[in-house]
């Protein structure tokens, strides 16, 4: 690793069958640990990023929700949006509620994919109409819009 600095390497600590034993339970969110990588071109950065970064919450919804039904799709969507903010104790996020901040993603539950692989994993996720970030709007048919309208979120001062 000292020699080769750019050296990336992922290990997969639970089978497959162990992972949709733990996703059932109710207490289970869902996240990536994957970095924030833009889409480069062949001659921009080397490093490949991870695929996760791209697509973990596509994944989830394609494969555990749509094609082996391990939870339902609002199980799924409360994986991923009230229970992580509650459990953060963020308190204007994760429902949609008057007073919350506007994060709303439309996608369509047939169609939504994550495109990211080892081989090529700086593939945006397609299926998603649009995505509001703070009340605008940053992602539009699948495509980035180049809005910046997150921030950075402190627990401090959240709640």
């Amino acid at each position: 690793v000292v020699e080769e600095p750019d050296l990336y390497l992922s290990c997969g600590a639970l089978s497959e069958d162990d992972m949709k034993k733990l996703m059932i339970h109710d207490w289970l969110m869902f996240c990536s640990d994957g970095g924030a990588y833009p889409i480069l071109n062949e001659t921009d950065n080397p490093r490949p990023g991870h695929p996760r970064s791209f697509g973990s919450q596509a994944r989830v919804l394609r494969k555990y929700v749509r094609e082996e039904k391990v939870f339902s799709l609002e199980d799924a969507v409360r994986k991923m949006t009230s229970l992580p903010a509650q459990f953060l104790q963020i308190k204007d996020r994760g429902l949609l509620m008057e007073g919350y901040k506007a994060d709303i993603i439309v996608f369509d539950p047939q169609t939504i994919k994550d495109n990211a692989t080892y081989a090529n994993p700086r593939q945006y996720s397609t299926g998603t109409e649009f995505v509001m970030v703070n009340g605008k709007i940053s992602v539009e048919k699948s495509k980035y819009n180049g809005g910046l309208n997150g921030k950075l979120l402190l627990l401090t001062e959240n709640r």
